[in-house]
């Protein structure tokens, strides 16, 4: 008797850049990983929040991580199996943490203050890691299906 033994059909995807650590950076970040998540075919919703984590996150590491002469990486990691994108930018600037500001509205004619609050909006979670040998990667991750069912919210 021949027994067919059933094959998950999940796949971990990857995508990693270094970019530079300027403003131009940030923008082809989010530029680069939109095009990336479209080739995957995830969900316009997924993508949608993953692009604007992507560009709080670069234009963090652009601002507040830049250090002279360094990059900043963005990577990309779909992991059909979990149900789940992870978003990491890392920087060079591991003394300069990222937090949440004491007050979650700021003032409307604030120029910075919004970011977290924002990526804490859109993602599922987020945290930072330090990166060796002095740096730091701020990550988040958005979950590919609804929450609390077994299906796709849309596509992947």
């Amino acid at each position: 008797m021949n027994t067919i033994t059933p094959q998950s059909c999940s796949t971990v995807r990857m995508f990693a850049q270094l970019l530079s650590s300027t403003r131009r950076g940030a923008r082809l970040a989010r530029l680069l990983a939109t095009a990336q998540l479209r080739s995957w075919e995830v969900s316009p919703g997924v993508t949608e929040r993953a692009e604007q984590i992507v560009a709080e996150l670069a234009a963090n590491a652009a601002l507040h991580g830049r250090v002279h002469s360094s990059d900043f990486r963005l990577a990309l990691t779909l992991d059909t199996a979990r149900g789940l994108l992870r978003i990491a930018v890392t920087d060079a600037r591991g003394d300069s943490l990222p937090s949440l500001p004491a007050d979650p509205e700021p003032s409307l004619d604030a120029e910075s203050g919004r970011g977290l609050v924002l990526v804490t909006a859109l993602a599922d979670r987020w945290g930072v890691e330090p990166y060796s040998p002095g740096g730091k990667t701020v990550w988040a991750e958005l979950r590919l299906r609804a929450p609390g069912t077994g299906t796709h919210s849309g596509r992947i």
